[in-house]
C-alpha cells in the first residue's frame, strides 16, 4: 500500500503565469527596458541548465538563502546576456532589476496552480495518504505554496538547496523518505521530468509517475505516464 506520495513543484503543481519571459520583461519595464518576452523565454532553459546545481552541501541554514540568490542572479544575468539585452541596462541598474525580479518570483501571484492539482491532492488525502514535496526549487517555494493554498496539503518539504543534493541524486529522495519514516517501496514520486523525477526516484527505489500534460513524452518507454493528475489516485492504486 502506498504510504506517501511526493511531488515536484514547478511544472507539476504550479507554473509561471504567462511564462518566465513575460514576467522578466514585465519587471524590466519598470526599469525603462523594453525586452522581448520571447527572447527571454528562449534563453531561460539554456541558462538554467548551465547554472550550478541548487545544492549547497555543508552550508549553514543561515547561508543558504544567500547562496540561492547568488545562483539565481547568475541565471538571470545569463538570460539577459544571451538575449543581447544585458548592456541595455543603465549602469548599476541590473542589480536593482535583479532585486526586484527575485522578489517578484516570491509573490504567489506570479504563479498559477494547475487546475488538476487540488482535486488530486484532496483525493489522496481522503485515502489517508501522506503527501510531501521533493524539489530542486529554492526556499522561496514555501511562501509560494502557502500563498497559493497548497502548503497545508503537505507534511514535508524537501529541497535540494537545504539537503545538499539535487534530483536525480538518490540522497534527496532518501532524506524525504526518512522524514516520513517509510520504505521506498511504499512511496511514489510524481514529477514532469523523465530524468530528474522518474529516473531519479526509481533509482532510489520509489515508484514514479510522469505528469505529461502536453504529451511531450509519449514515446518514452517504461514510464508510468498521466496527462492529468486527476488520474493519479487510480494509477497509484493500480500500480501499488
Amino acid at each position: 500500500m502506498t504510504a506517501v506520495v511526493f511531488f515536484d513543484v514547478a511544472g507539476t503543481l504550479i507554473r509561471v503565469r504567462d511564462g518566465v519571459g513575460a514576467q522578466y520583461a514585465r519587471v524590466a519595464g519598470r526599469f525603462g527596458l523594453a525586452a522581448d518576452p520571447r527572447a527571454l523565454e528562449r534563453e531561460f532553459p539554456r541558462a538554467f541548465r548551465a547554472a550550478p546545481p541548487m545544492a549547497f552541501a555543508g552550508a549553514t541554514a543561515q547561508a543558504i538563502p544567500g547562496l540561492e540568490r547568488a545562483t539565481w542572479r547568475g541565471i538571470v544575468r545569463d538570460v539577459f546576456a544571451g538575449a543581447g539585452l544585458l548592456d541595455r541596462f543603465a549602469p548599476g541598474a541590473f542589480d536593482a532589476y535583479f532585486d526586484a525580479v527575485y522578489r517578484h518570483f516570491e509573490d504567489p501571484g506570479t504563479w498559477d496552480v494547475f487546475p488538476d492539482v487540488m482535486p488530486a491532492l484532496a483525493a489522496l488525502r481522503a485515502r489517508g495518504t501522506s503527501l510531501g514535496i521533493v524539489s530542486n526549487f529554492d526556499s522561496r517555494v514555501r511562501r509560494i505554496l502557502a500563498g497559493l493554498g497548497l502548503a497545508s496539503s503537505f507534511q514535508s518539504v524537501t529541497l535540494s538547496s537545504e539537503v545538499g543534493a539535487t534530483k536525480p541524486d538518490r540522497a534527496i529522495f532518501a532524506r524525504a523518505l526518512a522524514r516520513h519514516g517509510v520504505d521506498a517501496a511504499r512511496a511514489v514520486h510524481v514529477g514532469d521530468s523523465p530524468s530528474e523525477d522518474c529516473e531519479g526516484a526509481r533509482a532510489a527505489g520509489l515508484r514514479a509517475v510522469l505528469i505529461d500534460r502536453a504529451g511531450r513524452h509519449a514515446d518514452r518507454p517504461g514510464l508510468v505516464r498521466v496527462d492529468s493528475l486527476a488520474a493519479l489516485p487510480e494509477v497509484i492504486r493500480d500500480t501499488g
